[in-house]
């Protein structure tokens, strides 16, 4: 059965994106089907994979539609971009921007929160079963993308890299967490916290740990433990060349 996860957090910078990239990569090379979902009009994961592919296969994807014309017309799946065995993309692109607009339309009463909520939810329904995994990258915002990831969501994975504003953001994200089960009887699982390192051996990122484990009970906390890894930073340039995740320790 396929299993859905947001990775998210309110404070941006934090690693979030590249953990969803990576994981989702990660997961492909292991034999099972991927797609990784943009909810980000930023689009970050979506320049990734792209570049990615062009790197590896050299090869420029032209797209001839747009996420959000595909959602106007109720089928996802003319999107969806290969990005090599077993890995697929749901790109972003700038003109998601528009999609609350789109939806307060769509749903136009003042109680039809739910609704708008459940609308990604409802598309994604009809492709999900093609996969084994479907990894939804998010803004790090109180958002209608965030509900809309939350909603379509088994599980959720919190990015928190050892910093005190990433923390805060961790805080404030589990607390929204518990209002959309509240509001909107939500059905996800928070599978955990996934601890970033900002700087490896570092006092500092010890005692955000350390607070974290008092604060989110160590049961919460994932043993691994995602090291800051230089080379990560080039792949937004470069592209993932060959990940081993060997700074990865558990």
């Amino acid at each position: 059965m396929v299993k859905v996860i947001t990775f998210g957090n309110f404070k941006g910078g934090t690693g979030k994106t590249t953990n969803s990239c990576m994981i989702s990569y990660r997961l492909a090379k292991q034999g099972y089907k991927v797609l990784l979902a943009d909810l980000d009009p930023q689009a970050n994961a979506t320049a990734l994979y792209l570049k990615t592919k062009q790197v590896q296969n050299n090869e420029v994807v032209k797209f001839d539609n747009t996420l959000m014309n595909a959602i106007s017309n109720d089928d996802i799946s003319t999107i969806v971009t290969k990005i090599r065995d077993n890995l697929y993309l749901l790109p972003s692109f700038a003109d998601f921007t528009s999609y609350p607009i789109f939806l307060e339309k769509k749903y136009p009463n003042t109680d039809d929160q739910y609704k708008r909520a459940k609308h990604f939810s409802n598309l994604l329904d009809k492709i999900k079963d093609d996969y084994d995994y479907i990894i939804i990258d998010t803004p790090p915002t109180v958002s209608v993308y965030t509900d809309s990831a939350l909603m379509a969501s088994d599980s959720v994975i919190i990015v928190l890299q050892t910093q005190e504003r990433s923390y805060v953001g961790a805080e404030a994200f589990i607390s929204y967490l518990q209002e959309l089960v509240s509001n909107y009887d939500a059905d996800f699982n928070i599978a955990g916290i996934l601890p970033v390192l900002l700087k490896n051996n570092s006092q500092v990122d010890q005692s955000i740990l350390e607070q974290a484990e008092a604060e989110f009970d160590k049961d919460n906390i994932f043993k691994n433990v995602v090291k800051n890894m230089e080379r990560l930073k080039r792949y937004d340039i470069i592209g993932i060349v060959d990940p081993d995740l060997k700074n990865t320790k558990t």
